[in-house]
């Protein structure tokens, strides 16, 4: 092995992360079920799709319209959709409905989210050291300080829960909601835009191919097998003095 920064392969970064997508994204739907069963989320869904059908139908509209649908509406039909939001409105059972399927959707989300991640890109990757989800295993990939130091779980905490969960997916998950639920504008895609080009940029233009979750921790993708890792940074320090030692011994002069 040599103490160079061993950069892993696209291909092999790009394989590791769809397989670990799959795999965490299982473990969330898991998760999410689970908390939705505790939380009871299907009942305030039913009842709240129960209200929009029941308004639908006694004011004969449709309250699943797109933008291009209600602008062709006529006038007559526009008062019959504002009269039947306004019943809905006032229907306290819906209100509450509405406000409860929102609220948990977020809540089972986040925590969903969260406990995925925390089990698939901090707990595993502590058991099985170098910073390795099952996918860097597999492709023989692993994750290291950008110093040369094994990563420690502070560092790796950072990248799994700061840079992955809260700013990468938990931040474009919650915009998703809003736009689900019509609670945000313009600026939700907008966003995401933003959030999507500033980790292409930084995969294309830093030296280590780094994205958010990498330069927050200030660690780099690896390979493994080639790549020198040094324990301390007081290892590193003691290798490159020994290192400058026998060059300086092989110098003739």
């Amino acid at each position: 092995m040599i103490y160079d920064l061993q950069k892993a392969s696209m291909w092999k970064r790009i394989s590791s992360f769809l397989f670990d997508g799959i795999m965490l994204g299982i473990l969330a739907v898991l998760f999410a079920w689970l908390l939705s069963t505790a939380l009871r989320f299907d009942r305030y869904a039913d009842d709240l799709t129960a209200a929009y059908a029941r308004y639908e139908e006694e004011f004969g509209v449709s309250f699943t319209l797109t933008s291009e649908e209600y602008s062709a509406l006529s006038e007559e039909d526009t008062q019959r959709l504002n009269d039947a939001y306004a019943a809905l409105n006032a229907d306290a059972q819906a209100v509450r409905a509405y406000n409860m399927s929102v609220q948990l959707t977020l809540i089972i989300t986040s925590i969903s989210l969260l406990l995925a991640f925390l089990t698939f890109e901090y707990v595993i990757p502590l058991k099985l050291g170098n910073g390795q989800t099952l996918g860097k295993k597999i492709f023989s990939l692993g994750v290291m300080r950008t110093e040369g130091v094994r990563i420690n779980g502070v560092s790796l905490f950072i990248r799994a829960v700061l840079g992955k969960f809260t700013i990468e997916t938990m931040i474009p998950a919650l915009i998703i909601i809003m736009i689900y639920w019509g609670t945000i504008g313009i600026v939700g895609p907008i966003v995401l835009f933003m959030i999507a080009a500033v980790q292409l940029v930084l995969m294309i233009t830093t030296r280590t191919n780094s994205p958010i979750h990498d330069l927050l921790a200030d660690t780099v993708v690896i390979d493994l097998p080639s790549q020198m890792i040094f324990d301390t940074r007081e290892d590193l320090i003691a290798y490159k003095e020994r290192v400058h030692a026998e060059m300086a011994a092989r110098q003739s002069y």
